[in-house]
């Protein structure tokens, strides 16, 4: 089971916080800044806590470097990523 998410990464925010959905793209704010890989690190434990799989199963495949990413999730479907994600509280304004 692959999933692949889009993402819009806000790095150098006050905190770490999925925001919400921006049409089919996951915006998530981090508070770490993008140097030497530490936001992809902080990105994939957020995901992997709030989608309660293990952080090797949360890989970013496109744009290490980049705002927009494209992350693969193994381990769950799709159904189960979306559930899982509607369960998180999303803060109202993105």
């Amino acid at each position: 089971m692959v999933v692949k998410l889009s993402i819009k990464v806000v790095p150098g925010s006050s905190q770490n916080r999925i925001m919400g959905w921006l049409g089919d793209v996951l915006k998530i704010r981090l508070a770490t800044q993008p140097k030497q890989g530490r936001a992809n690190a902080v990105l994939k434990k957020i995901l992997a806590s709030t989608l309660e799989i293990p952080a090797k199963n949360v890989k970013v495949i496109s744009g290490t470097t980049s705002p927009k990413k494209i992350v693969e999730l193994t381990g769950l479907n799709k159904a189960e990523v979306d559930k899982k994600l509607s369960e998180y509280e999303f803060r109202d304004n993105c």
